[in-house]
This record gives structure tokens, sequence and C-alpha cells, in this order.
């Protein structure tokens, strides 16, 4: 990023210093994708809810499905959209999928991974069945992205805070830019605004670093599930693939906003549900829609690059503390 601000100007801009930072933005282009596996086109955006929003309304279909547990960046942008049913593990139902796709090519829009259980969809599984019905796949791989493969997609949205990268910055990747409608501006014309160089610049660093630390963040996160369950945690999707990452759990007979109060006070930092909608007080969609028991009891807990053993057992203490 301190490079990025060094040679920072308008990368549209024809003079010499433009023309620097569009040599530096079009070589982290090339690194990202690299970084990736990515074979497709990369359109910068703000993050993956813009990443998201572009790929709904510019896209070519006119009938969407989503699975009742997006995002809300998803559930925004796609009010008219079939929602389709998941199972207690968070999972699709791809009975109802099929079914659904039935009816002709649809945009379907699915998590990689869940942000406020961890859970990971089979995506395989579904682009397979989008893709034999003619239909578009949009991934929103927010959680995924540097923690695990590229899923297959059409179109991917994600942002680079969610690996370590800096926030306000990410990305969609199309598979092909006649997928989408040319809005005009920058970035070959299908987003607008200038691109912030020095963010772009981190973004590429934070893929580069890798995801060495995730073997360490499983180890951590299993020594939390299985201490908490000692003390009467209900695991949220415990038979579900999960990212190493996140875990959720239930305090039976403590609201979850009392629990991150409290956390919150011994300087433990958890949420309810994604942090984009956390500021709510309706209960989740995402654990409603699965029909979790005591969805109002639920945080969820994020393991993170730097997260130690010591940290873990403070976490085990306060919640055993609030527990009573």
């Amino acid at each position: 990023m301190e490079e990025g601000f060094r040679i920072w100007a308008n990368p549209s801009s024809p003079h010499k210093a433009g023309r620097a930072a569009r040599a530096a933005l079009e070589d982290a282009r090339a690194r990202i994708k690299a970084a990736l596996g990515w074979t497709g086109e990369v359109i910068f955006t703000s993050g993956a809810s813009e990443a998201i929003a572009l790929a709904v309304s510019s896209g070519l279909h006119e009938r969407v499905l989503t699975s009742a547990v997006e995002h809300d960046a998803v559930l925004r942008t796609t009010r008219d959209a079939v929602r389709l049913p998941v199972g207690v593990d968070g999972l699709l139902d791809f009975a109802v999928l099929d079914e659904a796709l039935g009816d002709g090519p649809a945009l379907v829009a699915v998590q990689q991974v869940n942000s406020e259980t961890g859970v990971v969809q089979d995506v395989a599984r579904v682009a397979e069945a989008v893709t034999a019905r003619g239909g578009t796949v949009l991934v929103d791989a927010a959680q995924g992205v540097a923690k695990l493969p590229l899923p297959p997609a059409d179109m991917i949205a994600f942002s680079a805070h969610k690996f370590g990268g800096p926030i306000g910055i990410g990305a969609l990747l199309v598979r092909d830019y006649a997928l989408l409608r040319p809005t005009g501006g920058q970035e070959r014309g299908y987003r607008p605004g200038t691109e912030p160089l020095p963010l772009v610049l981190g973004m590429a660093a934070a893929l580069e670093a890798g995801g060495s630390w995730l073997k360490s963040a499983l180890a951590l996160r299993e020594s939390l599930t299985s201490q908490l369950l000692e003390i009467g945690a209900e695991v949220v999707a415990p038979t579900a693939p999960r990212l190493a990452t996140i875990g959720a759990y239930r305090m039976p007979g403590k609201s979850s906003t009392a629990q991150l109060i409290r956390f919150d006070g011994a300087g433990i930092a958890v949420s309810a549900g994604s942090a984009c909608s956390s500021g709510s007080l309706k209960a989740s969609h995402v654990l409603t829609a699965m029909g979790i028991e005591g969805p109002s009891e639920v945080i969820r807990v994020s393991i993170g690059r730097e997260t130690t053993e010591a940290e873990i057992a403070r976490f085990v203490e306060v919640w055993r503390d609030i527990r009573g």
C-alpha cells in the first residue's frame, strides 16, 4: 500500500504518472488472477457487497434463485428471487433446486461459506446442476477466498479484508464480460470510479501471503468447541462441512445481545449474525431458515491469523462466567 501511495495517480490519466499507476494496477490484476488460479476477468469493486450488486443488476437473466441463508448483500439485491430452503445443517436441498431450475435458465446466487455459521456449501454440485440447465452461477466467496480453493462459478464476489487485506476493496471475478451489461466508466466500462491503487496493491499482497495459518486455526476452533461442549454450549451445524475460522455457538438461556455486552466488556470481540446486519435487533434470517432452536441465543466466533490458545482459554473462562 505504501508503494501505491508513492506512485499514486489516476490510472486512466495519459500522463507519465498515470501510465505508471496503470502499469502497477494491471500488474496487481495479473498477480491476483495468478494467486487465485482464475483465468477469467477481474473487476475491482469496493468489496463483495458492491460486487454482488454489480453482478445482479448487470446480469442478463431475468429469473434469480438464491438460498434462504444468503448474506444480506444478496437478499437486498434480489428481493423478487425464489428462495431455496436449507436443512438444519445449513445445506441446500438439491431436490428443491432441481425442481426450481426446471422453469428455465436462471441466475443462481449461493454462498461458498456462510458468514454466520461457517457452513460450506457444495458449490460444485450447484454449478453442475445450474450449468446443465443453461443458467449462470454467482458465488459469494467473501469468507472462502484465500482459505478454500476457488469454487467453480461464472461470477465470484469477495472482499480483501476477509483475508487480511485493506477494508474498502474487493472484486467481482467474471468468467466472461459477455455475462454482464456494461454500465460505463472505469474497469473496462463495467464499474465507474477511479481505481484505488494502494488498496488494490494491498489486496494483491494479502492474497499472495497465503493461508498456511488455517491449519492452526482449525486446531484452535476444535479446541474451543470441545471445551464449550463440556460446559453446556450447543454447536450450530456440527455435522456440516465448516470453515476453520468460524464457529456458531448457542448459550441456552442467555441472549446473544447480553453475551456480546459481557464479552466486549472482557475485551473479546464476537458477533451475532454477520457484521453487516448485526446492528439490527431482528432475529438472524440464517438461523431461522435452518430451524435452529433459540436463534437469539447464538453468537458467532471468528478465529484469525493471530489468534492464540491463550485467547481461546480466556474466551472459555468468560463464557463460563456468563453462563453461571
